[in-house]
């Protein structure tokens, strides 16, 4: 891993990629993985990146992170279409 690693920061030097936009890049790169691992779960992703949720979601603000598409079809059902709310309503 770290020769690619080195191939790729050699290659962006060359590309005369800044260093605030590399640093950038890869902290976003970064971030959007770990939410993408964990379907755009902040709380989740914040622990496995070792910051603070608010330090999380800041971030993801400074560098325009949606995390909406990673979580799509991951809500919950509402209270009303739950089997035992259904039951409880018809035996009224």
């Amino acid at each position: 891993m770290r020769d690619q690693l080195e191939a790729l920061i050699l290659q962006m030097y060359k590309s005369n990629i800044l260093y605030s936009e590399a640093v950038r890049e890869f902290k976003k790169r970064f971030i959007l993985t770990v939410l993408e691992e964990n379907r755009g779960n902040q709380c989740k992703a914040a622990r496995e990146l070792g910051m603070h949720r608010n330090t999380l979601s800041r971030t993801m603000q400074e560098l325009k992170i949606d995390v909406r598409p990673m979580r799509a079809g991951t809500k919950r059902p509402p209270r009303s279409a739950h089997p035992v709310a259904m039951e409880r309503k018809q035996a009224r």
